[in-house]
């Protein structure tokens, strides 16, 4: 067989399918998987007679690859990479590309796109969305690292990913790790989008009363507006699947959720970024707080009370949820462009928002009809600050917010939580709001640690110390701003 085109280390199912993917558009492609019994399992079956060549060493692989050699990993993230560029290294030349596919830690890629500069090589940081359907049919794929290498792979990665009206879900991200920060702001997103449609099945089920069926019918009905997204869609088949006795499948899976982490690294970046990523950041600790199924089992049991049974009109009530499910998925991806605007300043990277969007508009989990709505307010202005400020928005979030309240206000008369769909809504009132009661925290601040606060009626950067007590002297303590 002639020399592959690219080179895949990692055989599981999201490795195996991009490959099927890859040979399906007229690539050649060597893989490796460090279980010869993979590799020869997937050669004899799924890659039987296609441009797929089986290597059992690293150096059969990199003998295979033509010039400058291209070898993805589509491995677990973590040291593995680590220890697998590490024996990579000696066995390719200058100028040559290694890819991470994997979901790693955007730090980590930062590292390694300047370890591997060093050595003569070139690496990319790829993430890639749309689980393995995506990765077989069409995922979105966001490139960053180095920038050099991005000619030498456009053409495969732009012809595998999604496309929508005819334009690829693959553009070039950024420099260094900006392509798994993306990636990792796109995670967060999901972790958010699927903790508010999980907020609104709940309150269907155990605060209005509605059985599967009826609900099946809302998703699917939802999925034909404003809300039309992969995650709605999916939702709504979620609820037609039986189990063997006939019953909902749904009711008997057990209500404590996982993670792997990517939507905790989102929180901690944008904690240390200074942004209010509040409805993600719900998202992650309603996980945590599924987690604890025992506790709350006990709690149930000590705080029972009686269940108060809603009385109202359940048209309307759904007809407010999905208002309220709309307002707070726009808030969701507001704070998450707030986070990669910070983040673009803070790293140095020139990140395209508006082809971020497009990015995100096929192929993968977060898909929404709205990603084009984001994509047009950052083609009218490039320099959007916010996309709470867009007219788009704007009208749809002031249509949305009656629903929104009465949605919020439903679930504390319920007593049902609804984490995501509330801080959503806090966070809006707080950002609509001109005066914020943080005029109270500096002065607290500065009455027991002289911290010293800033005033309405002087320049900003001058700042003030009072002796609140009378007995703290008028010497401040140092500053500093988040």
């Amino acid at each position: 067989m002639s020399q592959a085109d690219i080179g895949l280390i990692g055989l599981a199912v999201m490795g195996q399918n991009l490959v099927l993917n890859m040979s399906d558009h007229g690539y050649r492609v060597a893989v490796y998987n460090r279980s010869p019994e993979k590799t020869r399992h997937f050669i004899e079956g799924p890659a039987d007679n296609r441009t797929i060549s089986g290597c059992y060493s690293l150096e059969e692989l990199v003998a295979s690859l033509k010039a400058p050699r291209k070898v993805m990993l589509m491995i677990r993230a973590g040291s593995a990479v680590d220890q697998l560029i590490e024996q990579l290294t000696p066995l390719l030349e200058p100028g040559d590309i290694i890819i991470d596919g994997g979901n790693s830690r955007f730090t980590d890629t930062n590292r390694r796109v300047k370890a591997v500069a060093d050595s003569g090589l070139r690496f990319l940081g790829c993430g890639i969305s749309g689980g393995e359907e995506g990765a077989r049919h069409g995922p979105s794929i966001m490139p960053g690292g180095d920038v050099s290498a991005w000619p030498e792979v456009r053409e495969i990665f732009q012809s595998i990913a999604a496309k929508v009206d005819g334009q690829p879900c693959c553009q070039w991200v950024g420099e260094a790790g900006a392509g798994h920060y993306v990636k990792m702001v796109h995670n967060g997103i999901e972790y958010g989008d699927m903790q508010l449609i999980s907020e609104a099945f709940h309150l269907m089920q155990r605060g209005l009363g509605l059985e599967v069926e009826p609900m099946q019918q809302v998703f699917a009905d939802w999925n034909k507006g404003v809300l039309d997204s992969y995650l709605v869609e999916i939702t709504a088949e979620i609820l037609q699947q039986r189990d063997t006795d006939g019953l909902p499948l749904i009711d008997k899976i057990l209500d404590s959720a996982g993670q792997k982490g990517t939507g905790k690294w989102t929180g901690i970046s944008a904690l240390d970024l200074g942004i209010p990523l509040t409805l993600i950041g719900e998202a992650v600790f309603a996980r945590c707080l599924s987690a604890l199924k025992e506790q709350r089992l006990r709690a149930e049991e000590i705080y029972a009370t009686e269940r108060i049974i809603f009385r109202g009109d359940a048209i309307q009530a759904v007809s407010d949820l999905h208002d309220a499910l709309y307002a707070s998925k726009i808030i969701s991806y507001a704070q998450g462009y707030m986070l990669m605007q910070e983040a673009a300043r803070e790293y140095g990277w020139n990140l395209s928002y508006g082809d971020i969007a497009l990015m995100w508009r096929g192929g993968c989990i977060i898909r929404s009809r709205f990603l084009g709505n984001i994509k047009d307010a950052f083609d009218n202005d490039a320099a959007l600050e916010n996309l709470l400020l867009d007219e788009f928005f704007i009208t749809a979030i002031k249509q949305c917010l009656p629903g929104w309240r009465k949605t919020v206000a439903r679930g504390i008369e319920l007593g049902l939580p609804l984490p995501a769909l509330s801080s959503a809504l806090a966070f809006f009132d707080g950002y609509r709001c001109g005066r914020l009661p943080a005029n109270m925290l500096q002065a607290q601040r500065d009455y027991f640690g002289a911290h010293t606060y800033e005033r309405i009626d002087r320049p900003r950067g001058e700042r003030f110390h009072t002796d609140w007590s009378g007995q703290g002297g008028d010497t401040p303590s140092t500053s500093y701003d988040v």
